[in-house]
């Protein structure tokens, strides 16, 4: 039972939504992160398609909810707990998703994890949505100077891309020459030489 109980922990610690579902997508069980996200009481959410329940807006457009309308046959979440399950391997995958947050429509972007495990004998899946809107920034447009190389943050203030990095992902940078800038700079330093040896000696 201690054990038990640990698990329920360690399940709930996790940062990314976790939910436990079915062939069916639908929901078995969640841990804290997902709850806070859905904000309905537990009755409510077990036995929902996932769709329905993160308020997907796709699952608002037919009566028949989640998995129904014309858009689902896309849906990244799932498709991939089909496929994991078809062939008992973990599937994962980068998707946007358009969902209703406190009566307004929003966009995220999720790395979605599938992982199948057999449950009483009936298939399952362990689903993660780990939400990586920040990251995808980096896949939007970035305005670059075509003269200096300097790249313009939200702010408006341009900077060295080392430095847009830095402050924008904590990424620091290192340096070190393609193959094509070698090359020019090889040439560079043996015209360099050969000017040199080329000058006059003087006494």
């Amino acid at each position: 039972m201690k054990e038990k109980y640990m698990l329920r922990e360690v399940f709930d610690a996790l940062p990314s939504m976790i939910f436990v579902v079915d062939q069916d997508i639908r929901i078995q069980e969640y841990n804290a992160a997902a709850g806070e996200l859905m904000r309905s009481d537990r009755d409510t959410i077990l036995q929902q398609r996932a769709g329905a329940i993160l308020h997907c807006i796709h699952s608002e457009k037919t009566p028949k909810g989640c998995g129904e309308s014309q858009e689902c046959c896309d849906c990244i979440i799932k498709n991939s707990v089909t496929q994991a399950l078809q062939g008992k391997r973990i599937v994962r995958r980068r998707t946007r998703m358009e969902i209703v947050h406190n009566d307004h429509k929003a966009e995220i972007y999720a790395l979605v994890t599938v992982s199948p495990f057999s449950f009483r004998g009936s298939p399952h899946a362990l689903l993660v949505i780990e939400e990586i809107s920040e990251i995808a920034e980096l896949y939007q447009m970035i305005f670059i100077c075509p003269v200096c190389g300097k790249v313009q943050d939200n702010e408006k203030t341009w900077m060295r891309v080392e430095a847009y990095f830095k402050n924008n992902w904590n990424v620091e940078c290192s340096h070190g020459y393609c193959p094509d800038c070698f090359k020019k700079e090889m040439k560079k330093i043996k015209f360099s030489s050969k000017n040199r040896n080329d000058l006059p000696i003087i006494d």
